[in-house]
């Protein structure tokens, strides 16, 4: 396998709850099978500063999970969004007390006062709901919740070394369609990511970015660009990764980004293992990648580039759609201009 590494690269079944501001709300509501969801809703002003205007974790209370829920709780923090926790329970043995503590963390991280109300969640601009489903498949659940609910990011724990998302299951038919347009960032088995647990500090200073001809990359850069600023992270680096020459790699806008700088890697051979390679040759924080419009989450239950990827470990990957979303948000690229 060959490297080459260059600087300047760039040339209904769920309803919605409505409950006044700083207010909170533990309900049971029926479903198509007479089973029901429970949640527990914190609200806010509507409105979002990011771009990012829901977050969903799907958690199954694990030690990965807590992991993806910091993330989570991260991105909806810094775009003042809503964020939905949400837990699976067959058997209807989970509780809200299992949920993460989003307000302890919120104190520990120095967000929020030690011993602050819960009303003091929404001052910081947070919406913030826990729903347990009490339904006997996971995968549907989760599908029928991203069809009936508006989300913009979901952050999802694979938690086994083949980038399985393990309790949502190994399969899924295909009658369930590739309608989604989320972006959904992983956060594989055994890794820390990049935020940090005590103090919810961030740190990024390594982004790779595959470049292929299909679909195209501009989407996942634009994303990334933005990604850093939202985080404010003050240097670092992308780096731009092709399998093959330099007559091959498509060209992309590289915004312009203070502190941080834009490289080329161009390397031959399998694509997984030089994508594998190129993230831990830069010990990469982040790879970002745009996909063809499947639906991720669904690819990470069936098998897919991203978790043959993913497998490997070696950085929290976020995914970001090509088509039909990357048309809606086109306008937003002028800011890097």
């Amino acid at each position: 396998m060959l490297a080459t590494r260059t600087q300047d690269a760039c040339a209904p079944y769920l309803s919605v709850l409505t409950v006044s501001a700083n207010r909170s709300a533990s309900l049971k509501w029926p479903t198509a099978r007479g089973r029901s969801l429970r949640r527990d809703s914190t609200m806010t002003q509507p409105d979002s500063t990011g771009i990012i205007d829901t977050v969903l974790h799907p958690t199954d209370f694990s030690e990965g999970s807590l992991v993806a829920f910091h993330h989570a709780l991260k991105a909806a923090l810094l775009a003042k969004s809503r964020l939905t926790l949400l837990n699976v329970s067959p058997n209807g043995e989970s509780h809200m007390a299992d949920f993460p503590a989003v307000r302890e963390t919120l104190e520990r991280w120095g967000e929020l006062p030690p011993g602050s109300p819960r009303s003091a969640v929404a001052q910081l601009g947070l919406r913030v709901e826990k729903v347990i489903a009490d339904r006997d498949d996971p995968v549907k659940t989760v599908l029928g919740f991203l069809h009936h609910q508006r989300v913009d990011l979901i952050v999802l724990a694979t938690s086994d070394h083949n980038g399985r998302v393990r309790w949502l299951g190994k399969s899924v038919s295909q009658p369930i369609a590739r309608t989604s347009w989320q972006m959904t960032l992983f956060i594989p088995a055994n890794s820390k990511g990049f935020v940090s647990p005590e103090d919810g500090s961030v740190s990024v200073k390594r982004i790779v970015i595959p470049i292929a001809k299909n679909p195209t990359a501009q989407p996942a850069v634009n994303a990334a660009a933005r990604l850093v600023q939202q985080l404010a992270s003050p240097q670092g680096e992308f780096c731009l990764m092709h399998v093959g020459d330099s007559s091959s790699m498509p060209a992309v806008h590289c915004p312009d980004v203070e502190g941080w700088t834009w490289s080329k890697e161009l390397r031959s051979g399998d694509v997984i293992q030089s994508m594998v390679g190129a993230a831990k040759d830069a010990q990469a924080d982040l790879i970002v990648m745009s996909t063809d419009g499947r639906n991720e989450f669904l690819d990470s239950l069936r098998g897919s580039h991203s978790e043959r990827v993913l497998g490997h470990g070696v950085a929290p990957m976020l995914t970001v759609p090509v088509g039909a979303l990357a048309a809606i948000k086109e306008g937003e690229n002028d800011q890097f201009d």
